[in-house]
């Protein structure tokens, strides 16, 4: 007899069960070894982008491996809300997906469908060939597939902003994350993530999610900023990145033994 599987709960299950902010960190550089470090690191989530980052596929399968042993939720940004993306990510086994730059309501319900299978949506069945149902060893997997999957969506600009509370209330959307970074920019505001508009966009999205129940997460690698989230009712905040940790501790050790004497600055 095959082993009978359960998957691990969802993130939408993780964050229902949360009697605090959860904190997470992104996976950017492609590697599964880091992922390994990061996702031992004692946070809750761990993101692996498959948007800005230089992954594939198979990256991606090696990150959530990596992640498997360690009691950290994975998230996998996809990189477009593309219907064929989204169903090989799945079955590869990512059991949370994120959707950046979701506008609307309709958008947010053509997502939904993307990642459920018929009639509920229009996800492709292939499970018995997928790691998603561990090849047919999670019983009743396409059954029960829409409960062992959590979708979030990001909101990013001006148009989404403008019916944030909406797409919270669609049902099938888990969660939310903020990206203040383009946010900014949709408002006018390129690289000003801090700025007063920008926080108070951000802070009436928590609002709104709150409002229809659905929890808000938000990008704030800068402590205060994370902290001001929180205390403003943000679910999650991912307050860092791997590769950003890297290249800010790595010019501390050159500060800290070059200092002004070191090698003037390449130019790219």
């Amino acid at each position: 007899m095959p082993i009978q599987l359960e998957p691990t709960p969802t993130f939408a299950d993780r964050l229902a069960a949360a009697d605090r902010t959860l904190y997470g960190m992104w996976s950017c550089g492609g590697s599964a070894l880091m992922a390994e470090i990061c996702a031992g690191s004692g946070l809750d989530i761990l993101l692996i982008d498959g948007e800005h980052s230089p992954v594939g596929l198979e990256s991606i399968l090696a990150q959530l491996q990596a992640a498997a042993a360690y009691p950290v939720t994975p998230v996998v940004r996809a990189p477009s809300g593309d219907v064929v993306i989204l169903k090989q990510l799945l079955d590869l086994g990512a059991q949370n997906v994120l959707v950046p730059m979701v506008d609307s309501v309709e958008q947010a319900e053509a997502m939904v469908r993307a990642v459920r299978y018929p009639p509920l949506g229009v996800r492709g069945v292939g499970s018995a060939l997928a790691r998603s149902s561990r090849w047919s060893r999670i019983p009743d997997y396409l059954a029960r597939a829409h409960e062992l999957v959590s979708l979030t969506v990001q909101i990013e600009t001006g148009e989404a902003l403008a019916v944030a509370g909406e797409i919270a209330a669609v049902d099938g959307v888990d969660a939310l994350l903020v990206g203040p970074a383009d946010l900014a920019a949709s408002l006018g505001l390129l690289g000003q993530q801090n700025h007063p508009d920008v926080v108070a966009a951000v802070e009436s999205v928590i609002r709104a999610g709150r409002a229809a129940g659905t929890p808000v997460g938000v990008n704030a690698f800068d402590p205060a900023t994370a902290d001001r989230y929180a205390e403003a009712g943000a679910a999650y905040v991912l307050v860092g990145s791997d590769v950003t940790l890297l290249a800010r501790a790595s010019e501390a050790l050159a500060e800290r033994f070059l200092g002004a004497d070191g090698p003037e600055a390449a130019s790219y």
